[in-house]
């Protein structure tokens, strides 16, 4: 079976593929400053993300597992095995790595965040300048709030068309899972097939094997001989027909 028709294959380039937005997601995560309402939010879905390809990796190495156990059947060899085991792990490596990065940076929002209180409190203007505040700065309150709520918006629509995306992979993942037990359903019929015909072209020598004791009995030294030679003609017909045609 080519890599294009290989099942393994194409759960692996989707799966590759979530890696790659997930990596790509983090780094993105990572330039946000500690605290902010989309952290938040990116931190979630980030986890959330790291779970569901954690789960697809789990069901990829039960497929290998399975494929192990009689490696002739779905056309691979050990070295093709290895190479799968390998990957695996490397994408699970990955994974692992955004997870842990990402709780590490969640644990340490807490601490960044007291942080910058003390920072603040630093900088607070004196009494004059927090009046002239309170006179001006009350009029960008609103304009603050209209940005925040579209920030808002969009980071939920951004989540909205991942799970979509996130959808669609496991709707073709189970597809593929489909079309794999089909396959294997279909060569176990072959199998059935293959083990009836056998059956039969036993029970057919038997049957031929009964017949020439019986003549052999009957039959003297002379007819044996020629009995002989003629089973040994119909052996060699019955040993063409069955495994060379």
């Amino acid at each position: 079976m080519s890599s294009a028709q290989d099942p393994f294959y194409i759960v692996k380039e989707e799966i590759q593929d979530s890696i790659d937005k997930l990596q790509s997601t983090f780094h993105k995560w990572e330039r946000i400053s500690p605290g902010m309402g989309d952290q938040v939010h990116a931190t979630k879905e980030l986890l959330a993300n790291c779970g569901s390809i954690e789960w697809q990796v789990d069901e990829l190495e039960k497929a290998i597992t399975v494929a192990a156990k009689d490696p002739a059947l779905y056309g691979i060899d050990d070295a093709e095995l290895e190479r799968r085991r390998r990957w695996t792990s490397n994408a699970r490596t990955q994974v692992r790595n955004v997870k842990t990065g990402v709780l590490a940076g969640k644990g340490n929002a807490g601490a960044g965040n007291a942080s910058e209180v003390r920072l603040e409190l630093m900088r607070m203007p004196n009494s004059t300048e927090a009046n002239r505040y309170d006179q001006y700065g009350g009029r960008d309150d609103d304009g603050f709030v209209q940005s925040e709520s579209d920030r808002q918006m969009l980071l939920i629509k951004q989540q909205d068309e991942e799970l979509d995306e996130l959808s669609k992979s496991v709707e073709r993942i189970g597809g593929v899972g489909l079309t794999i037990h089909d396959e294997l359903v279909a060569q176990e019929r072959i199998i059935d097939e293959l083990g009836t015909e056998m059956d039969s072209t036993k029970n057919r020598l038997d049957f031929v094997q009964k017949k020439v004791g019986m003549v052999m009995k009957k039959a003297g030294a002379k007819g044996q001989m020629m009995m002989i030679c003629f089973l040994l003609v119909l052996f060699i017909i019955l040993f063409v027909l069955v495994f060379l045609t």
